[in-house]
């Protein structure tokens, strides 16, 4: 197949259809009205509106997000602007749930669609912003000046970059995921000209990359800067992490090279059995260790980067005491794992330790005098240090992550807290039991691809 006609299938597959359409707008329309009617009863004027993917027709077939916005007036004081966007937002869901970003909204659902109402001010000018929220009505249109000067066929040229990115694992906004919102991948668009344009200059992209529509007020650090054309104090690529840069870049020169539509729907690894993971082992020689614990009731976008933060700092942590770390990972559902692949199973029991050069006589004077008489082969010089051989600590991973030791690692707030009430810790083949909750994750730690 040309990439001409794989993109014409990809589109079929990721194109929402009238039905689609329709039951989402009828959805809207309906939260819609019952947002109208409490917000007269409230005595106050206000606009309801759409807003994301669906009011820009940049959405994705199957997706079942509905972002409600209630433009609010300026003159109400913060207080009362809450108040307000959560009477509405009770109103319209009476079962809903309460979430926060910068301020409170609720999030409910409506004939299979899980629907956000937010309030923000009704603004003339994002010259007047009073929280993040009140860019998005800007968003809006300035995508929608973006598609009139593009012509017919943008929502369909942001659908196949969306679908690529989530192909390549790099689509979303979310701190799991740390990739190509889809606000961003819409300036991608526009800015380059199309979704194989948006390929093209993805192939060559070397750090750092910058698309200023409007000249920044600061300046931006990462690997990606995409200002705003709305507001120039914010990158909108600033989430993006530095592998999420690098596997859109693999991916982009992958699909040039040879266009085909598994770079949009990639296989799913099989979940890993125990056969499976026991082989792995014996064929690596490696030590595995799982710390498993209950996830905290936390949102994904405060749990992954607590999870990522523990992972690191444990990585850090058993680095120091000479353990070499293979790789690391990190995943959750109910229970939460951080996973330790080492290179060896256990250390020797001493360990080399060095103290300050010889000539600065304070330090090393210190030094040789808190070893004298202890048990240690030491201190003796070597390359003008003194040196000691003591006794390790921990010689192997388990023992280290089973110790008092293993909270002094720097943890999320949620992560010790739920630690310090409990937690276990499989070795090897042991880890087997976790495979029915998390086989694709161990799949994908043994296999993992670009």
């Amino acid at each position: 197949m040309t990439a001409e006609e794989v993109l014409s299938e990809v589109l079929d597959q990721v194109s929402p259809s009238d039905e689609e359409r329709e039951a989402l707008h009828e959805a809207y329309e309906s939260v819609r009205e019952r947002a109208v009617e409490t917000l007269d009863q409230e005595g106050i004027d206000a606009d309801v509106t759409l807003v994301g993917s669906a009011a820009r027709d940049t959405w994705l077939s199957g997706d079942r997000d509905i972002d409600v916005f209630l433009l609010l007036p300026t003159e109400l004081e913060r207080d009362e602007f809450e108040r307000v966007g959560l009477n509405v937002g009770r109103a319209v869901f009476p079962d809903g749930t309460v979430e926060y970003a910068e301020h409170p909204y609720v999030q409910g659902t409506e004939q299979g669609y899980d629907v956000d109402i937010v309030p923000c001010y009704d603004l003339d000018s994002t010259d007047e912003l009073r929280s993040a929220v009140d860019r998005t009505p800007f968003h809006k249109e300035h995508i929608r000046g973006i598609a009139e000067e593009f012509g017919e066929g943008y929502g369909d040229e942001v659908r196949l970059l969306k679908a690529f990115g989530r192909g390549a694992g790099v689509y979303g906004s979310d701190l799991r995921t740390r990739g190509f919102g889809g606000y961003l991948c819409e300036l991608l668009v526009g800015h380059y000209g199309g979704f194989r344009e948006v390929l093209e200059a993805a192939a060559d992209w070397s750090p750092q990359v910058r698309i200023e529509p409007r000249e920044p007020e600061d300046g931006f650090e990462g690997h990606l800067v995409v200002v705003d054309p709305v507001d120039p104090s914010r990158n909108v690529a600033s989430v993006v992490s530095e592998d999420s840069f690098a596997r859109l870049i693999d991916a982009a020169r992958g699909w040039l090279d040879e266009p085909n539509e598994s770079y949009f729907f990639p296989e799913e690894p099989e979940p890993m059995g125990s056969e499976e993971l026991s082989e792995a082992l014996k064929e690596r020689r490696t030590r595995l260790v799982a710390v498993v614990f209950e996830a905290p009731d936390i949102v994904e976008d405060q749990l992954y980067p607590q999870l990522r933060k523990t992972r690191r700092s444990l990585v850090e942590e058993l680095e120091r005491r000479g353990f070499d770390i293979i790789r690391a990972d990190e995943f959750a559902d109910e229970r939460a794992v951080l996973l330790v692949e080492a290179n060896v199973g256990e250390q020797s029991r001493v360990e080399k330790h060095a103290g300050p050069p010889v000539h600065v006589r304070e330090h090393a004077t210190a030094f040789a005098q808190k070893y004298e008489g202890a048990d240690v082969v030491g201190p003796y010089i070597e390359d003008g240090r003194y040196v000691v051989e003591r006794e390790r600590e921990h010689t192997k991973v388990e023992d280290f992550v089973r110790s008092d030791a293993f909270f002094g690692v720097g943890m999320g707030k949620g992560i010790k807290e739920k630690t310090k009430d409990g937690y276990e810790v499989f070795v090897g083949e042991d880890c087997a039991p976790l495979l029915n909750e998390f086989g694709v994750e161990f799949a994908r730690h043994f296999e993992p691809t670009a």
